[in-house]
């Protein structure tokens, strides 16, 4: 909170790529789940405490599957996997050994 009671409002946090249709999106980062409030999933229904990108309740299984059945749709960035992650050192290659 900040002063006078007021709430800071996150905004959207930058999408990465958007995965091939089929493939799994990347939702590492901590702002993909709201721990206070479920709202219902906008493909399904069912609630849930995931949300998108833009802030959009969807469950990540959901969101593959959309993009996996609208894959021209898909390129405009509905659904994204997070940013790549930068290198810790100039040796280390990402994730890999």
């Amino acid at each position: 909170m900040t002063r006078k009671g007021r709430t800071k409002e996150k905004p959207p946090f930058e999408p990465g790529l958007i995965p091939a249709p089929g493939e799994l999106l990347v939702w590492r980062d901590g702002q993909h789940f709201d721990r206070w409030q479920d709202l219902a999933c906008t493909l399904c229904g069912q609630t849930t405490p995931m949300r998108s990108h833009s802030g959009e309740p969807v469950h990540k299984a959901c969101a593959e599957d959309w993009i996996t059945a609208n894959p021209v749709e898909a390129r405009l960035g509905r659904f994204a996997s997070d940013l790549a992650p930068k290198p810790k050192s100039k040796k280390g290659q990402g994730d890999h050994a």
